[in-house]
Order: C-alpha cells, then structure tokens, then sequence
C-alpha cells in the first residue's frame, strides 16, 4: 500500500522518438529526457518536493524495473528495502 496523494510518478521509454518521460501518474503529459538516469533524477526531485510518493522505473522493454517510495510520512514499521 502507497502513501498515494496523486504524487506518485512514472519514468517510461516513449516509443515514437525514443525519450525517457518523467509523468505524475494523473496528469496527461510528462517531462522528456534523453536518458533514464535524467529522467530518475527528475522524478525523485519531482517527488521530493511534493512530499512524497512512489516512483516506478520502466525499462526499455515497458516492463517495471523497480519501484521505489520516497518521502513522506514517518512509519514506525517500514517496510525493509531489498533493492537499495
């Protein structure tokens, strides 16, 4: 379960040029980057400043890649991060 506020975000390759897109999951259009590591980098500031969120990285195939909660809240139970 996600603290989601509608700040969640998706990084994800857009087929017809190439791009990475940095995209709040709600809004219809997102920010385009020439590589993934910019477009991460977008997104977590991105989520940062919003409060929090979750972030899920695409890769270059469309399939999730990782995912990743920032900010935010303080759980007395988080959850142990197995990734990072």
């Amino acid at each position: 379960m996600t603290m989601s506020k509608g700040n969640d975000r998706t990084i994800y390759r857009r087929a017809s040029d190439q791009k990475w897109i940095d995209k709040r999951n709600d809004a219809s259009r997102g920010f385009a980057f020439d590589t993934q590591a910019d477009a991460i980098t977008s997104g977590r500031e991105k989520l940062t400043n919003a409060g929090g969120g979750e972030l899920t990285v695409k890769g270059r195939n469309g399939q999730i890649r990782s995912k990743d909660t920032l900010g935010g809240g303080n759980d007395p139970m988080p959850p142990r991060d197995r990734e990072h």
